[in-house]
């Protein structure tokens, strides 16, 4: 992977308000693959029911399939995700979002993402497909 590249996205992820404000942490990455974590919070990412929230844990995702959509250097939007939710998180756990590109043409990426605990117990698993715009994504805005 160009280290360019590389270095522009730890970066975008690493400045990125709302995955500050969640506290993600963007672990791994390479062409075609990411590994994003976040620990869950349950007094600021729980439910009316107790458990996770369903939009914190797609955030987690939704920044996963991001950074694995970009590492080919090219400028993508998110058109759809389908998730499925399997397991809420012990409170407190360390959540893995690991994304991966599964298929992709001139215009279109297939992606899929697992969210795990520190356990390997699936939280959440979906299939994402993303627009390439075939624009290039580097330079990033600062």
């Amino acid at each position: 992977m160009n280290p360019d590249l590389k270095a522009a996205i730890i970066h975008a992820v690493e400045s990125e308000p709302f995955a500050k404000l969640l506290d993600m942490r963007l672990v791994h990455l390479e062409v075609g693959r990411s590994v994003v974590e976040m620990v869950y919070r349950p007094d600021q990412m729980g439910n009316i029911q107790g458990r996770a929230h369903g939009g914190a844990i797609y955030a987690l995702i939704d920044e996963a399939l991001e950074a694995a959509a970009h590492t080919d250097g090219t400028r993508c939007a998110a058109l759809t995700a389908s998730v499925t939710y399997i397991a809420s998180p012990t409170p407190g756990s360390c959540l893995r979002a690991e994304a991966r590109r599964i298929a992709g043409t001139r215009k279109t990426i297939s992606l899929e993402a697992r969210v795990t605990d520190p356990d390997g117990t699936l939280i959440a698993i979906c299939q994402g497909l993303a627009y390439r715009t075939g624009k290039p994504l580097l330079p990033l805005p600062e």
